[in-house]
């Protein structure tokens, strides 16, 4: 077996990578904000199908994580946006590659799931 360098074992610094975006959400966010800053309910609205508990929730993660940047408005109502860091805006790349993966390979994917689950 040939040497293979240990990117994904144990407490390797490729596994942040992993962590940081598992989850059905965090790769949806992290694209939907490369136009530019939003409001979490631009976002709610571009995204479709996330509940506001975890648009929150995926936001403040991956603002936890360094990956988008929160700024908080003095206005009344308060207004608040989020933006990408370049953490974040290195991130598209992979995410852009992933979704390329995933139009030549959903189809066969999709139906590998359907013959496992009959």
């Amino acid at each position: 077996m040939e040497d293979v360098e240990p990117r994904f074992f144990s407490d390797c610094q490729a596994r942040v990578a992993v962590e940081v975006l598992s989850g059905r959400w965090p790769m949806v966010v992290l694209y939907a904000l490369t136009k530019g800053s939003g409001r979490p309910g631009e976002l709610r609205q571009q995204i479709g199908g996330i509940s506001q508990k975890v648009l929150t929730e995926t936001l403040r993660r991956l603002e936890a994580n360094g990956l988008v940047e929160r700024r908080r408005y003095a206005e009344a109502p308060p207004r608040v946006e989020y933006s990408l860091t370049a953490a974040g805006e290195d991130l598209l790349v992979p995410i852009q590659a992933l979704g390329d993966w995933a139009e030549r390979h959903a189809e066969t994917v999709m139906a590998a799931q359907e013959a496992a689950g009959a």
